[in-house]
């Protein structure tokens, strides 16, 4: 028998979602939860529809912060990864330009700072009203911004601002240590007041436990509103970095993770993103029927390998999916 938590809310009511809530929703039978998913997707969204971004590291390496996952990190020397200095515009035009005519929609740009310099984000606003001259919607991802600089994003005319809480609360400190979850919520409140949507998620598959996840996800749910875009990330495991040993998840509870952010989210996107280079074909369409209804789509996202674009095509083809 279903839990109240686990029932569907009545329409036209708001549910509120608490970490016990979603823990519930994740522990029911596999089927359930799946048909629940597919319930509320086909209520918000056509279910055979998935929206295509395209992300580009635009300065990489060399970040003074410690998150455990990251290879851009400048502590993980044993990452071996090369730095790289922010691009030029033309640079950023001609990847975008090659995205959007590959079907993207969306042209995300990530930096590896802590933060931007304001002499650093006149290049990024440049970058951002180029990009959407080309009639691509727009999104950065720039780490912890300071007053008045969402303003200027705003200014240029970003869409998105991604500023993932990486995981739940109680386990926020065993991934990172230079900053807090705290500082992040800043950072997307100063987003959220200048008008820029939010493209908010997390990773899992660090060692977090099931009552980890259904607490990001509750977090994730709580925000008012939630994110308009939440990406679902499977952890990539990069040598030389702190996480490079961390177990592999059970593929079911990453799909078990869409499902519960699709019900507890259920206008936003719900991004199937990094760990999609190792998935099988058939555990992503579990993920699409999951609630999942974008991905990033190219050959690289950030320093990770990411699907081929020609193998994301072959799939969407034979699930018989549309693109948006």
């Amino acid at each position: 028998m279903q839990t109240d938590a686990a029932r569907p809310a009545p329409a036209g009511t708001t549910t509120r979602w608490t970490a016990a809530s979603v823990l519930a929703l994740f522990e029911l039978p596999f089927a359930d939860l799946m048909h629940r998913a597919q319930e509320v997707h086909r209520r918000h969204h056509d279910p055979n529809a998935v929206q295509r971004s395209t992300l580009l590291s635009i300065k990489t390496g060399g970040c003074s912060e410690d998150c455990g996952y990251c290879s851009q990190a400048a502590r993980h020397h044993e990452a071996n990864l090369a730095r790289e200095s922010l691009m030029e515009v033309d640079e950023v035009v001609a990847a975008a330009r090659a995205a959007r005519d590959k079907g993207a929609s969306r042209f995300c740009m990530g930096a590896a700072w802590r933060g931007p310099k304001d002499r650093d984000l006149e290049r990024v606003e440049a970058m951002i009203r180029a990009v959407k001259g080309l009639g691509l919607e727009t999104c950065v991802t720039l780490g912890m911004l300071q007053d008045g600089q969402a303003e200027r994003l705003a200014e240029a005319g970003l869409d998105y601002y991604n500023h993932n809480l990486d995981t739940g609360a109680e386990f926020y400190g065993r991934v990172i240590t230079t900053h807090t979850q705290a500082d992040r919520f800043d950072t997307l409140e100063k987003v959220r007041d200048a008008g820029i949507k939010i493209c908010c998620g997390g990773i899992v598959g660090m060692g977090e436990t099931r009552p980890v996840r259904a607490t990001l996800i509750a977090q994730l749910a709580s925000m008012a509103p939630p994110p308009e875009s939440v990406p679902i990330n499977e952890l990539v495991p990069i040598p030389g970095t702190p996480l490079a040993d961390a177990p592999p998840l059970d593929p079911f509870e990453f799909v078990r993770t869409i499902a519960c952010a699709r019900i507890t989210m259920p206008e936003s996107l719900v991004r199937l993103s990094a760990g999609r280079e190792s998935m099988s074909d058939e555990l992503q369409a579990l993920c699409f029927l999951a609630g999942a209804n974008s991905i990033f789509y190219g050959d690289k996202l950030l320093t990770a390998g990411n699907a081929e674009a020609a193998r994301d095509d072959a799939l969407l083809n034979r699930l018989g999916m549309r693109t948006f």
